[in-house]
């Protein structure tokens, strides 16, 4: 795999987050969910640690392998049917999070989500948790028929954003956002706390923060649109 570009901070003018692991924690709604889908065609439960570990790639691609290939369309279904009774109550913002999102935003960053939860799913969580106001434009595979790591969520975050991908960075938990990210030619930024355990994020050699919060350390005020320094 190609390596993401070198981060250079002083460059950086928008940030686009993953959303499960990075912002929030909706690791307890998802367990559920799969163990309901599995509890349908007879299987035992899984530990919710089982199923954290495997997040990340898709549903579809969760459902193929926590409860069979040969039943995710079914699967999908009934995943889904129990993750929109749960998602709501069951998600809980990250710490710091919140307090963050508003420094980043005070100090001229725009901001973006881009996840391979559907963005129906994802808008009203950060509503629901204070995070929406901060964020410019959410993507998810239901908009852009793709997952990561393909870019193309990304990419379009940025298009809306009108930022180029040498202005931005992407902020993600698990190894899957190194990836796209170096699919997306943005350098990445990796935080701790979701799928991929501490030791393979820093396996990465990419940039690795102790918390969400480090990120205002890390980017102090955003860089001025090219041309703004002249006047132009």
């Amino acid at each position: 795999m190609t390596a993401p570009p070198a981060l250079d901070p002083s460059r950086i003018r928008a940030i686009v987050f993953d959303l499960d692991g990075t912002l929030v924690d909706s690791y307890r709604p998802i367990a559920s969910s799969i163990n309901h889908a599995r509890a349908h065609f007879g299987m035992a439960p899984l530990d919710p640690s089982t199923i954290r570990a495997r997040v990340g790639r898709g549903l579809e691609h969760l459902i193929g392998e926590l409860v069979g290939a040969q039943r995710v369309e079914e699967g999908v279904r009934l995943f889904r049917q129990r993750y929109s009774e749960t998602y709501a109550d069951q998600t809980v913002g990250l710490p710091g999070v919140v307090k963050t999102l508003r420094g980043l935003r005070q100090a001229g960053y725009s901001m973006a989500v881009a996840s391979n939860k559907p963005a129906r799913f994802s808008n009203p969580i950060l509503q629901l948790l204070g995070m929406l106001p901060f964020i410019g434009c959410v993507q998810g595979p239901d908009l852009v028929a793709s997952h990561k790591p393909e870019p193309t969520m990304i990419l379009r975050c940025l298009e809306i954003l009108d930022i180029r991908p040498r202005e931005a960075v992407y902020v993600g938990d698990m190894l899957l956002d190194v990836e796209s990210a170096a699919r997306a030619r943005l350098p990445v930024i990796l935080v701790p706390g979701g799928s991929s355990e501490l030791q393979e994020l820093r396996g990465t050699g990419q940039h690795l923060l102790s918390s969400f919060e480090a990120l205002l350390e890390l980017l102090p005020t955003a860089a001025p649109r090219a041309g703004d320094a002249a006047g132009g």
